[in-house]
């Protein structure tokens, strides 16, 4: 068999590859790696395994976590504004799209009425009077005689 890249599914594989992403690293980055799948790979093996997808899934989430904390130490220790700006703020859009509960926005929508009084709610109810099934045949053109209309057809 030829040296190169695995392409065999194991568990020590999936667990190590998800240990890298609960640290921090990328799948990209993962996948560079010579003795790693490629990125393809890794993704038939998610749709594959179950083990897999669950483990990945919970890296994915502790990953959100390690990148939030993270924004705390850029913004402890890099020196360029700019550069700590751009930094946080990719680990945040990352950490709201990976934990959105966690680390998404909140939105809330409050309704009220006129001038920020209550809602009114008004219901219109049209009692119309009650008709006799002969009235209704005729209002219809209808023939109470066999249901032939008005005009004999």
């Amino acid at each position: 068999m030829p040296a190169g890249r695995p392409s065999d599914y194991s568990i020590e594989k999936a667990d190590l590859i998800c240990e890298l992403i609960a640290e921090g690293k990328t799948l990209v980055h993962i996948c560079a790696l010579e003795e790693f799948p490629h990125y393809s790979t890794v993704c038939r093996w998610l749709d594959a395994h179950e083990y897999f997808r669950d483990k990945y899934a919970h890296a994915r989430r502790v990953q959100a976590d390690f990148f939030a904390d993270e924004t705390i130490v850029i913004a402890d220790t890099e020196p360029d504004p700019q550069v700590a700006r751009i930094r946080i703020d990719a680990r945040k859009w990352h950490a709201s799209k990976t934990a959105p509960k966690k680390y998404g926005d909140r939105i809330s929508q409050e309704i009220t009425g006129k001038d920020g009084g209550p809602v009114e709610t008004v219901a219109e109810v049209t009692i119309r009077p009650q008709v006799t099934r002969e009235e209704w045949l005729k209002l219809h053109g209808l023939d109470t005689a066999m249901g032939a209309t008005a005009s004999g057809e």
